[in-house]
């Protein structure tokens, strides 16, 4: 089974993201987790509904199969023909929402951050007007991801946000030690808009040498058009609904204080690192394997089932140490990424219990976005929207509950509100992974999943985290960095040793 597609995604997405925990370390130094770091945190949120909601996952799920499907039945004009259409029709629409969203920051500012007021609030507000154009130029550069993937290319893409996070981090490092707090948070923000260009024009010259038959006007390849634009409504529909989840939390986290907001945003840097390294790494590769199947019914569920299963044991092979790691180690990694600075021992604490939290669904989000690239492969985009709906809902009524009620039941400080908020967004997850399993096994049949393999690959975790955790008290003292490395690299030794012992495939193939 090929993994090469996988293993670029993964590799792009690792480089983005470790430029990203450069990034974030230093806006922790220079910002802390105070009122200032709040309204950066909050405006990078509010204009990223853009980039979601039109950007690379309703692309993916809308364009990539079409535009695959024609490439592999060799019908190139066509797809040319339809990339084109999709690229005019997105700009046109890119360029209506962003002037929307520069014209309504403060009233969006108001609805999404209630718990802002003052100078937080207008700095919030002039910060996602700055950044808002910029995240337009990011939904264009989703447009060319569509097309790279497509044609297997797929590492440029994943990596070229290293150049959105290379900006913001040159102009922390040259301004920071300069500058007060907010007019700090400006320049980030001018900056990102910087690194936007840059992330989009590094694309362009290989999306322009890989489909040279690109053409603007649709002509036969209209119905095409009108399929990926079918699609794409729900898929859209689908991210509007995730995002609805993302600003419940931001609404839930201004409420429980200073610094909640931007302990939760340090906290998703660090948990989304193996959910797109591994969970969307994996989907993003199998997406045009998936939709370009050819055949008869039987033999594309076939190939469905294997890439799906050969799918799932590398995303539980990766994740599940994730998992353990968060609850057994997410001090020590909060510590050696943030600490510093503003950025205090006692800021740490808080992002390792969102941590903790956030470990209740990574497994059910890696693997149910495999899941849900199985659907769109299939031409649904419909069903991972209802599905998506229903876990959103179930998210803000346990979340809201968890946050604001439990801390005040039990007496204890408001920011352990953010664990709580994390972790029932986790359980919400689980349902919406159980509920798309179901929907995809009963349109391809059950895939098999080797027994034991699950039992084994939890028990090694632990047995790993368990020595980690005597290491952490052996090397008490030493620089955190220093302590992350020690510490981390001898649970990754020892997980990946064990599982080999126990004859784990995916051991041999880490």
């Amino acid at each position: 089974m090929r993994t090469g597609g996988a293993r670029l995604v993964a590799a792009g997405i690792l480089l983005s993201r470790v430029f990203g925990l450069v990034r974030q370390r230093a806006s922790a130094h220079f910002f802390g987790s105070g009122e200032v770091a709040d309204a950066l945190a909050a405006a990078f949120r509010i204009p990223n509904l853009l980039q979601n909601l039109f950007g690379e996952g309703s692309l993916s799920a809308s364009f990539i199969p079409v535009y695959a499907k024609l490439l592999a039945e060799g019908k190139r004009e066509e797809a040319g023909r339809v990339a084109g259409a999709v690229l005019g029709a997105m700009a046109l629409l890119v360029s209506l929402v962003v002037a929307l969203g520069v014209l309504g920051a403060p009233w969006l500012v108001k609805v999404l951050a209630p718990g802002f007021s003052g100078d937080v609030r207008e700095l919030t507000v002039l910060l996602v007007r700055v950044i808002f154009p910029g995240l337009g130029l990011l939904v264009l550069s989703a447009w060319c991801l569509g097309i790279l993937n497509a044609h297997r290319r797929f590492f440029l893409s994943y990596a070229s946000p290293v150049l959105w996070n290379a900006a913001i981090i040159v102009a922390l490092l040259w301004k920071g030690p300069e500058q007060e707090m907010a007019a700090l948070a400006v320049t980030v923000a001018w900056a990102s808009v910087l690194g936007s260009f840059f992330q989009l024009a590094i694309q362009l010259p290989t999306v322009w040498r890989v489909e040279r038959a690109l053409s603007l006007s649709a002509g036969d390849a209209a119905p095409h058009v009108r399929t990926v634009f079918r699609n794409f409504g729900p898929a859209v529909a689908t991210r509007g609904v995730v995002q609805i989840s993302g600003y419940v939390d931001t609404v839930i986290a201004s409420l429980l204080g200073a610094g909640a907001l931007a302990t939760l945003s340090y906290a998703q840097a660090i948990s989304m690192l193996p959910v797109s390294v591994f969970g969307m790494s994996i989907a993003a590769a199998e997406l045009p394997t998936m939709s370009g199947a050819t055949g008869d019914d039987v033999e594309v569920h076939r190939a469905m089932r294997a890439r799906l299963q050969s799918g799932l044991q590398r995303i539980a092979y990766f994740v599940i140490p994730s998992v353990i790691a968060f609850v057994a180690l997410g001090g020590v990694l909060a510590s050696a990424l943030y600490e510093g600075g503003q950025f205090t021992r006692d800021d740490a604490k808080w992002v390792w219990g969102a941590l903790m939290g956030s470990a209740v669904g990574l497994l059910a989000g890696t693997m149910g976005r495999l899941y849900a690239s199985a659907s769109f492969a299939l031409r649904d985009t419909r069903t991972p929207f209802r599905f998506a709906l229903l876990r959103v809902s179930v998210a803000a009524a346990l979340g809201t509950a968890a946050a604001l009620m439990v801390p005040r039941a039990l007496d204890i400080d408001s920011r352990w509100g953010i664990a709580a908020l994390t972790a029932a967004s986790g359980l919400a997850g689980w349902l919406e992974f159980l509920l798309l399993r179901r929907h995809v096994h009963g349109r391809i049949g059950e895939v098999e999943f080797p027994r034991g393999l699950m039992g084994r690959l939890w028990l090694c975790a632990v047995i790993a985290a368990g020595v980690s955790v005597l290491l952490v008290r052996a090397v008490q003292g030493l620089h955190p960095i220093l302590i992350g490395v020690i510490v981390c690299g001898a649970y990754g030794a020892g997980y990946l040793g064990l599982t080999r012992l126990t004859g784990v495939d995916d051991a041999r193939r880490a």
